[in-house]
């Protein structure tokens, strides 16, 4: 049991987290834009960055500009770390409420 608490005392941490985030993933978008003289359409795709989020049910694109890129990748990754460290803290939750509940099948007496 000690050990699930050293376990989620590092987990409870890294919620607190460094600083501020955003939802969602950054990634690097490729496609074409329909003109028939274009570059894309022999296979030099454009290229651009995006933001995507899920919110109420709907996946959302936010195109990613230049200058906000290394801010916006930072707070994702930060999002990130947070849902990972969110999901370790309800795997050892699982885990104590079971510990608990063989140490009061042990110690329980019939009356």
């Amino acid at each position: 049991m000690r050990r699930l608490v050293a376990e989620l005392e590092g987990s409870i941490e890294a919620v607190f987290g460094r600083g501020p985030l955003v939802k969602g993933t950054v990634y690097e978008m490729a496609r074409k834009c329909g003109k028939s003289s274009c570059a894309c359409a022999r296979g030099e795709l454009h290229r651009s960055m995006a933001l995507s989020w899920s919110h109420k049910g709907k996946t959302r694109l936010m195109s990613v500009p230049p200058e906000r890129l290394m801010e916006l990748r930072g707070k994702s990754e930060e999002y990130q770390r947070l849902r990972g460290a969110r999901a370790e803290v309800a795997a050892i939750g699982k885990k104590m409420l079971a510990a608990i509940d063989q140490i009061e099948r042990i110690r329980r007496e019939e009356p």
